[in-house]
């Protein structure tokens, strides 16, 4: 299994600070550039997919099917499906799964980072919400949250406020670091504004 991560490697001039974003609960992600990148920067290259084996495949699922409440293989297949990176499918294992236990906060934001990488921000938000009912100090949660508002909502002061209860919940850790690299970027992407202009991506929620 990868560790525990999920990777935002971020380039382009929305937030040209912003480079290898560690967030999410236990798989690594490919680099993104955010939806609202407004230069034709190619972003950095990412870790390979790891190939999806289709006998590994049908042999959890012909043990999902005969074992409807179990959990772990639900996990351990869309795990299989996110490292190849196929979210799509990884997507409605993680959802059995928290259907099952919706008392994980790992299952959950492994759940809302398929969301956001099939292009679903609204959903991914929801579903952090959720996580950080579980555990209102999860920093994971609270980190992705920022990057699903700033990213996928085009949100700014949502993101800060995300990314700053990261820092004051954990001012030491990895997130931490990362949350004060977005709030870095924010402040340099206000800076560059001309006055009157307005900032991108300052409204939306």
């Amino acid at each position: 299994m990868k560790p525990q991560s999920w990777v935002f490697a971020i380039s382009g001039t929305f937030f040209g600070l912003l480079v290898g974003w560690i967030i999410g609960s236990q798989r690594v992600g490919p680099a993104l550039a955010p939806p609202v990148q407004t230069a034709a920067t190619a972003p950095p290259s990412a870790p390979a997919a790891a190939p999806i084996d289709p006998q590994k495949v049908a042999t959890l699922e012909a043990k999902a099917k005969a074992e409807p409440a179990n959990v772990a293989v639900r996990v351990e297949l869309a795990n299989v499906f996110y490292d190849g990176e196929r979210y799509d499918l990884a997507l409605p294992w993680y959802e059995a799964a928290f259907t099952l236990d919706p008392t994980s906060s790992a299952v959950s934001n492994d759940l809302a980072t398929c969301y956001h990488y099939t292009k679903q921000p609204d959903k991914a938000l929801a579903q952090l919400d959720k996580s950080l009912k579980i555990n209102p100090t999860d920093v994971q949660a609270l980190l992705n949250q920022g990057v699903v508002r700033a990213f996928g909502k085009n949100d700014l002061s949502g993101a800060a406020e995300a990314w700053q209860k990261v820092i004051a919940i954990a001012p030491s850790s990895p997130e931490a670091r990362s949350a004060q690299q977005g709030l870095d970027g924010i402040k340099s992407q206000h800076a560059s504004t001309p006055p009157g202009a307005g900032a991108p991506g300052s409204g939306g929620s």
